[in-house]
């Protein structure tokens, strides 16, 4: 057993991603953030759609169709279809933001 909370790094120059489990159609991930974000040219373009979950934190996404992003906070979720282009605008830089991202 293992708990989504521990082992989590004092330092993060870089966002964490973490396979937690996957088979061949489905990947569940661990993300930890610490203010960071998408560069601002940066849209991701996924083949899989992903349904994430913010557990600690707070986040914003913003999606390329869209004029305003969406603030995510704990247990908020977004189901986000493939290839629906979005990135992160911002994440808390006072602590780590933790997200359970599956992608299917």
């Amino acid at each position: 057993m293992k708990n989504i909370y521990n082992d989590i790094p004092g330092e993060l120059p870089e966002e964490l991603v973490e396979l937690l489990a996957g088979g061949k159609d489905v990947k569940i991930e661990r993300i930890l953030s610490r203010g960071h974000c998408s560069s601002g040219d940066f849209w991701y373009d996924q083949e899989q759609s992903e349904f994430v979950l913010l557990l600690k934190g707070c986040a914003s996404i913003r999606f390329e169709d869209a004029e305003k992003c969406v603030a995510l906070g704990p247990g908020d979720y977004l189901n986000i279809e493939s290839h629906r282009r979005h990135r992160v605008e911002s994440t808390a830089s006072d602590g780590e933001t933790v997200w359970l991202a599956v992608f299917y």
